[in-house]
């Protein structure tokens, strides 16, 4: 896969010029910031002294206003964190990767395709909202005492170890296999299946933490845009369905998709 990494809302334009120079170390350069703090930091006079000779890779960054530009087109989006999730309640730092796990995950992910690599702000890291548009979450496991690490040795940890993937097997992802769906046809599924629950009733204080759940779910799948189209076909012939049963009073076969025998307070079919 090709990587592009991300720097959202980054305050110092040294770190800037570091992480230019640690992408041309492992021989990366696709390179975005997520508005970052003034001046312009393609020209700032400490990222220039800092990027050395990756200047290249520092004037070449593309600079945009959200993080959903920054990761359009993506096949995958990967969230940064010093803090990983510590119950199974809760979703938003879990499950999260180590190093190597992130690695074999995306080995298996296919050569085609974009992987985004979100790193939050110096000081507060990633937003929850932020975290939300990840498909995984990595964690790097430093001492409990200091777990915060400077955004330049974070990057460069990181792309050690995917470059260590590519350069064992000539490329991130093994020849063959399918291209993933991109960023856009995963939205339009879950904002789907959000149109979904409100359809059925989910329960509205459940809904958010479900779709994140979901989206971490078919996030580690690593879905195809052919695996997308049929499981919006499953929502479509599911509401089809319901539709169907508004109008005649009583649920009868589904066909392809299934039988439909009882469904629960909560939307669950059994």
């Amino acid at each position: 896969m090709q990587l592009r990494t991300v720097l959202v809302e980054p305050k110092l334009e040294e770190n800037i010029g570091a992480v230019a120079r640690v992408l041309k170390n492992f021989g990366f350069s696709e390179f975005f910031l997520v508005n970052p703090a003034p001046p312009n930091p393609r020209a700032g006079e400490k990222a220039v002294a800092v990027a050395s000779h990756a200047h290249d890779v520092l004037t070449g960054c593309e600079v945009v206003g959200t993080v959903q530009e920054a990761v359009a087109g993506s096949a995958a989006v990967v969230g940064t964190t010093s803090k990983h999730g510590v119950s199974p309640n809760k979703h938003l730092r879990t499950p999260f990767f180590s190093l190597r796990e992130l690695r074999e995950k995306v080995e298996g992910f296919g050569s085609g395709g974009v992987l985004s690599v979100l790193f939050g702000r110096e000081d507060t890291g990633l937003r929850n909202e932020e975290l939300g548009l990840c498909d995984l979450v990595v964690c790097i496991p430093t001492s409990p005492d200091y777990p915060a690490m400077n955004l330049s040795h974070a990057v460069a940890v990181l792309l050690y170890e995917l470059s260590w993937a590519r350069e064992r097997g000539g490329e991130v992802s093994p020849a063959g296999a399918s291209e993933l769906a991109t960023t856009a046809a995963k939205e339009q599924l879950f904002a789907h299946a959000r149109s979904f629950f409100d359809e059925i009733g989910y329960k509205k204080h459940k809904k958010e933490k479900t779709l994140l759940l979901l989206r971490r779910i078919l996030g580690r799948a690593g879905l195809t845009a052919r695996e997308v189209q049929t499981l919006r076909g499953i929502l479509r012939k599911a509401e089809w369905k319901i539709g169907e049963v508004g109008e005649v009073g009583e649920v009868g076969e589904v066909g392809e998709v299934g039988e439909v025998r009882e469904v629960g307070e909560v939307g669950e079919v059994r």
